[in-house]
């Protein structure tokens, strides 16, 4: 008996068409580009898919943070405690600026928690992309997650410092009252911020990792622009500015998340203080660069770890 032995068909060629089209070869044989982005919606909805990865890798660095440290998480609280110390030496003491101002020392150590809250923020998502490369490459997750997570570790950081700020305000006579309450929504307000610019500067850093040794200049000049260490009414009202510049001084998103927080914290910062409709440039600020800032950085969502 005789075996007949079949070669099977060959598939059949592309098509001319087909050959100059990548595209249409891709969909023929239900290929996809490997790390594509996706919509907005879905990019959404995969990051609150890994919000657990977040808050736990925030935890987690905030915890290693120190770990090398004797006095391990006390430093939390420490160091920005020995900022204000410093300021206050400098700019209170030897310059002056303590003049004037009620409460100095809760005015100042509140400016220099609210403040070390945007810079750390904004420094640590500088480098968010470029000093994760080795997580970027090996996992594939929605990048968003990392500054999310870095900005979240800077807000648990700042709610320590917190417990320290209200020793402070009891040891300097300032009761606890309602206005407390107006924490909240100005920490709220102020996260938004945070993460929105850190979510840009991890786009720019990722592509230009240079930019990391030019943020402390940056971010000293834009504090030293913030009343972090003076009354910006008191240092504006002595001269006769551009009224373009004082609009922008006030509008000043640090200065704005500092304002509020000392008006919630500080009895003698009065309502008279704040900048003319605070509320509304805090949370203009918080939509604009917290949703504007994510968006941007979506964009270039296929890009990260290449190159």
């Amino acid at each position: 008996m005789s075996q007949v032995l079949e070669t099977p068909p060959a598939p059949a060629a592309p098509t001319p068409d087909m050959a100059a089209d990548p595209a249409a070869l891709a969909a023929r044989y239900g290929l996809s580009v490997s790390g594509a982005r996706p919509t907005l919606a879905e990019y959404v909805r995969r990051l609150w898919q890994r919000r657990h990865f977040i808050t736990a890798f925030s935890t987690a660095k905030l915890t290693a943070q120190y770990s090398q440290a004797k006095l391990g998480q006390v430093w939390q609280v420490a160091t920005p405690l020995l900022n204000a110390a410093v300021y206050y030496f400098i700019f209170g003491v030897l310059m002056g600026t303590s003049k004037g101002v009620p409460d100095f020392v809760p005015f100042l150590v509140t400016g220099v928690f609210v403040w070390t809250f945007t810079q750390s923020s904004v420094m640590a998502g500088t480098r968010a992309i470029s000093g994760s490369l080795g997580l970027v490459r090996a996992l594939h997750f929605p990048r968003a997650a990392l500054p999310i997570s870095y900005c979240l570790q800077q807000l648990q950081q700042l709610l320590f410092s917190m417990c320290a700020l209200v020793v402070i305000l009891l040891c300097f006579g300032i009761p606890p009252a309602m206005s407390w309450v107006l924490i909240v929504p100005a920490l709220f307000l102020q996260f938004a911020f945070n993460t929105g610019l850190a979510m840009i500067m991890a786009r720019i850093g990722a592509h230009t990792p240079d930019i990391a040794q030019l943020m402390p200049f940056l971010l000293r000049t834009w504090m030293y622009l913030s009343g972090v260490m003076w009354s910006l009414n008191h240092l504006i009202g002595d001269r006769n500015l551009p009224h373009l510049l004082l609009v922008l001084l006030r509008a000043n998103p640090a200065a704005v998340y500092i304002d509020l927080m000392r008006f919630a914290l500080i009895d003698s910062y009065t309502a008279g203080q704040l900048p003319p409709h605070v509320w509304a440039l805090a949370v203009g600020w918080a939509l604009v660069v917290g949703v504007g800032g994510f968006v941007y950085f979506w964009k270039a969502e296929e890009t990260y770890g290449r190159g």
